[in-house]
């Protein structure tokens, strides 16, 4: 399969998936190794694929878990320049519950993943404190701030950025 990821004239579209894993007023959040920058885990779809079985395979690729994936909580736009090209990211955002008992709710590790050649790495990291977390897209900073209670549709603008994750 094919990940949706096109070229369209001078800019590039990419559809991602992304989990919000929240315990013990934290937040999972994930990055290559060296990069300077968190996410949410996930990735981008593949073509003829649902955004949950989407979220299911991405965890399971990069952390080897099968997570049960809960409702949508936000559609994020996000638009970012990067190399000196122009991006636009639509991500769909969903709960996201781990397994009883699983290794990787300890909230103090860190805790290693890999995709591919990348190796990732996956903290949890208080909610009070991602104001001082750089956080892609930026837009979820204030969102996990706010009640999870309806889907909510976010923008999210930045200038040059770093590479996005699969």
């Amino acid at each position: 399969m094919s990940m949706i990821s096109v070229d369209i004239g001078p800019a590039h579209f990419l559809y991602r998936v992304g989990g919000v894993c929240l315990h013990d007023g934290r937040v999972l959040l994930h990055r290559a190794v060296g990069d300077d920058f968190w996410s949410l885990p996930g990735g981008r779809c593949e073509i003829l694929e649902t955004a949950t079985d989407a979220l299911t395979r991405e965890m399971r690729e990069e952390l080897a878990v099968e997570v049960t994936v809960g409702r949508l909580l936000w559609v994020v736009e996000d638009f970012f320049t990067m190399d000196g090209r122009p991006y636009h990211q639509i991500g769909l955002y969903f709960a996201v519950d781990l397994p009883d008992g699983c290794p990787l709710l300890d909230t103090e590790a860190v805790h290693a993943g890999q995709e591919g050649d990348d190796y990732l790495e996956f903290r949890w990291f208080p909610l009070s404190d991602l104001d001082q977390v750089r956080l892609y897209p930026t837009c979820v900073r204030t969102a996990l701030q706010q009640p999870l209670d309806m889907p909510r549709h976010l923008v999210g603008r930045r200038e040059p950025a770093p590479s996005p994750l699969r």
